[in-house]
């Protein structure tokens, strides 16, 4: 199975080892980050430094001042984390060490934009704001998006990308000194939490049939028990978020969201094929659950394979049984079904039993390998995934 690994620009620039070293665990390929959100990264080899802070999402290159200038809404550039065009230069070194360099890009997810932007983001039934989760829905946002997707995923020398966050996102986000763990949310709460009731969303809401003001009223009678802890648990997946809010005024809800996030995901592949050059693949991180919200935007498979080259799918912990067999089942024979599992043993991956997970993933349909993360991991999780890419070559 082609096996891919992703990587920071900064795991690479100012390490002359880092390249030749991520060739050596058996990849073929990398996805180096063009787009990035805010985060704290810990580079364990690197010559330089040991921890990197990326402030808010970024560009990791220099945007094109004629497709921004004037717009309101236009991607930052990264601060000292990764300045000029670091994915430039990371890319080069990358190529050099013999790998295929596909880029990685972060769409919907980006707390500086809600922050200075504030009108742009998810507001739930309760009138809070979610500054990190812009509203894909909003004509700007998309504009914004679609053009991000583009500039960002057809770098120079990039064979294909990948766009991660290509949906809505949501309540569930990790955030510095987070402490919401008080009520345990599941899937149906994170979705109520997770609904939009920004002017587009409620104008949505009405197209389905339904007033807005009822139906935040509802999410908040909802979601009552929950906040109290009566009741119990809604039950898990889809039926859950029925029960909770009743199956039409679900079903609703869903109807809008999934226009909204399908039409989005149209708009920036047909964006990125129409700037890149024959042979790109474009890969979205995905959920077949469409009402999930996130780093894997919920989709419907047949839909999103009519359209994208393929996905990337969480496949850690056992996930591999649930993601895959609905993308399988739509798959043609180019299709990519990249299985991605986290090898960083101290964020819950199992670098150990990687030749057995990914022997199941292809069972069930997966066509290649995804790596989290090259940069992040220890020498002995490295050390893992080399012996485990052997066994599967």
């Amino acid at each position: 199975m082609r096996a891919s690994a992703f990587v920071y620009p900064w795991d690479v620039i100012g390490d002359p080892d880092a390249a030749s070293r991520i060739a050596s665990l058996g990849v073929r390929q990398v996805t180096l980050a063009s787009a990035y959100h805010s985060t704290r990264a810990l580079t364990p080899r690197h010559p330089r430094h040991r921890v990197v802070t990326a402030e808010y999402a970024a560009v990791l290159y220099p945007p094109e001042p004629a497709r921004w200038t004037e717009r309101e809404l236009r991607p930052y550039t990264a601060g000292n984390w990764a300045p000029g065009d670091a994915y430039g230069a990371a890319a080069e070194a990358l190529e050099a060490a013999g790998l295929e360099v596909h880029s990685w890009v972060v769409l919907a997810h980006s707390s500086r934009l809600g922050a200075e932007h504030p009108g742009t983001s998810v507001l739930n039934a309760y009138g809070d704001r979610y500054p990190w989760a812009p509203c894909v829905a909003r004509p700007d946002v998309r504009a914004y998006l679609v053009d991000l997707a583009a500039e960002a995923a057809v770098r120079p020398g990039a064979h294909g990308t990948e766009l991660e966050s290509c949906g809505w996102y949501g309540m569930a986000h990790l955030h510095a000194h987070d402490k919401i763990g008080g009520v345990t949310l599941g899937d149906a709460a994170q979705y109520l939490m997770s609904l939009c009731f920004c002017d587009v969303c409620r104008d949505g809401y009405a197209r389905e049939g339904l007033d807005p003001d009822e139906l935040a009223a509802a999410v908040r009678r909802a979601l009552g028990p929950v906040w109290a802890g009566r009741g119990g648990p809604p039950g898990p997946g889809w039926a859950g978020v029925e029960k909770l809010l009743g199956a039409d005024l679900a079903a609703a809800t869903l109807a809008w969201r999934t226009r909204a996030a399908r039409t989005l995901q149209e708009a920036a592949v047909a964006a990125v094929r129409a700037a890149a050059h024959p042979g790109f693949r474009i890969l979205l991180h995905a959920d077949p659950a469409a009402y999930r919200t996130g780093a894997n935007a919920g989709v419907d498979p047949a839909h999103i394979l009519a359209v994208a080259d393929g996905v990337v799918l969480p496949c850690t912990g056992g996930g591999a049984e649930a993601v895959l067999p609905p993308f399988a089942a739509h798959a043609r024979v180019d299709t990519v079904l990249a299985a991605n599992f986290t090898v960083v043993t101290g964020m819950g991956g199992s670098p150990g039993t990687l030749t057995a997970d990914a022997s199941r993933a292809r069972d069930l349909g997966a066509t290649e390998l995804r790596l989290y993360h090259a940069g992040l991991a220890s020498d002995p999780d490295l050390e893992a995934v080399t012996g485990a890419l052997r066994a599967l070559a």
